[in-house]
């Protein structure tokens, strides 16, 4: 790991983090225009003044007209060369400042961490764990077998293995797949960086399926297009979106988890591309996904950002834990929001190197990026629906692009705009709450 000159990290001294890391020797360097990208080079500038360069292959209205955020756009970004230079470029462009690299990509990250050599020699901080380990973690088998030695419980899933069924006839081998499972199913991938290369109709991030028709389409799709990897049906556990949670992570690179955020979903996105991300967290503490989360971590020797998705079983009672993703979520602000900045767990541990009281995002804050009104109209809960008017009450909610210290006029409009197009989307894709979320 490197580090700041030594009279840099002591500057300041251990109980003043912001006086150390300053505009002037470190930049946020994102990948990816997205909300989330957005949160996190807001979460450097809150605790430490530090602005942003983010690169997206398209011009984003997350960073449009930002204050403290640079988008470079770079057509073909998704292609490796051109991800490296295009790096490595900012590095040059900004020398003199030490560049942190964040994403929240399944394929940026997997890139970064197989070229991280030539990465660090550009002078980047690059906070993911190691390829060993994001190859266990990654692949949802890999995940469901840890948690299975842990006794962390995981949906019954079969693993339908594509490559398998092109050399057993292709469309043909479909129909023979065994299915000991009761739709409606999920179905998802196993590993999301080859999930990012194919493209077939009506792909989308996860598949609500219904019949056993509706499965046979995506694998015949996915068996077309010479899908590589494995794709996943796991049984549904009852419930709407407000039985789904959210956790974030940091392990450092002692081994000490410094970070644990968790958080109540209460709306998911619908568009097919973003289906099943969180567009609404109430951030809740619960202490049993925290020692599981912090006991999967430490069995696997992870290192950096981590975010778990899990949900409420309503017929046991217990927590039932989906996927890990090796990075931190799109819906990070949650954690910063709910008292633990995210930048500070990072700094602290890749650039300055010492250690840090672990911090817990404990603090009651609704976080949401649609309107206060939709996110009200898909809360059936009346108890649940008061307690968010209370927060709205309170002034505790928060969304991750509304920044009082990036909030010129036309930003301010731009925001707006983002916000309420939400509108537009949920009445096109999830017009109505149902009691399954789909």
């Amino acid at each position: 790991m490197r580090g700041f000159p030594k009279d840099l990290n002591e500057a300041g001294g251990a109980g003043s983090p912001a006086a150390s890391i300053t505009g002037d020797n470190t930049i946020a360097v994102g990948v990816g225009g997205d909300v989330g990208t957005y949160a996190l080079v807001r979460a450097f500038h809150e605790q430490y003044g530090i602005t942003g360069v983010v690169l997206s292959s398209v011009a984003t209205r997350p960073m449009q007209d930002s204050a403290i955020v640079e988008n470079v756009v770079v057509p073909g970004l998704d292609d490796t060369e051109t991800f490296l230079s295009s790096l490595e470029e900012v590095a040059r462009r900004h020398a003199g400042k030490r560049p942190i690299l964040l994403t929240n990509a399944d394929w940026f990250v997997r890139e970064v961490i197989v070229h991280r050599e030539r990465l660090d020699a550009a002078g980047f901080v690059t906070p993911y764990p190691s390829l060993e380990v994001l190859e266990q973690v990654s692949s949802k088998e890999g995940f469901a077998e840890v948690c299975e030695r842990l006794g962390i419980p995981t949906p019954r899933t079969v693993v339908a293995d594509i490559p398998k069924l092109v050399a057993g006839g292709g469309r043909a081998a479909v129909a023979d797949l065994e299915l000991d499972l009761q739709f409606p199913l999920i179905g998802k991938p196993s590993n999301s960086a080859d999930w990012h290369y194919v493209s077939f109709p009506g792909k989308a991030k996860i598949h609500h399926l219904n019949d056993r028709a509706e499965l046979d389409e995506v694998l015949g799709h996915l068996v077309d297009a010479g899908y590589p990897s494995a794709f996943l049906v796991q049984e549904f556990i009852p419930g709407d979106e407000t039985q789904m949670r959210s956790l974030t992570a940091y392990r450092d690179a002692s081994g000490t988890v410094t970070l644990l955020a968790t958080g109540r979903v209460l709306l998911e996105e619908h568009t097919p591309g973003t289906l099943g991300i969180p567009a609404a967290i109430l951030v809740e503490p619960y202490d049993d996904a925290m020692e599981a989360a912090t006991r999967f971590l430490d069995a696997t020797d992870y290192v950096g950002f981590a975010n778990f998705d899990y949900k409420l079983d309503p017929r046991t009672g217990r927590h039932v834990y989906f996927e890990v993703n090796p990075r931190i979520g799109r819906n990070n602000f949650y954690v910063t929001a709910g008292g633990a900045n995210v930048a500070r767990v990072l700094v602290e541990d890749q650039v300055l190197g010492r250690p840090i009281q672990p911090l817990r995002a404990t603090s009651e804050v609704l976080y949401t990026v649609v309107p206060f009104g939709l996110l009200l109209r898909y809360v059936l809960d009346p108890e649940l629906k008061a307690r968010l008017k209370r927060l709205k009450s309170e002034g505790k909610v928060v969304n991750p692009l509304k920044y009082d210290r990036d909030s010129g006029l036309k930003r301010r409009l731009i925001v707006e705009a983002i916000t309420q197009n939400y509108r537009r989307k949920y009445a096109q894709y999830y017009p109505e709450p149902t009691s399954t979320g789909y």
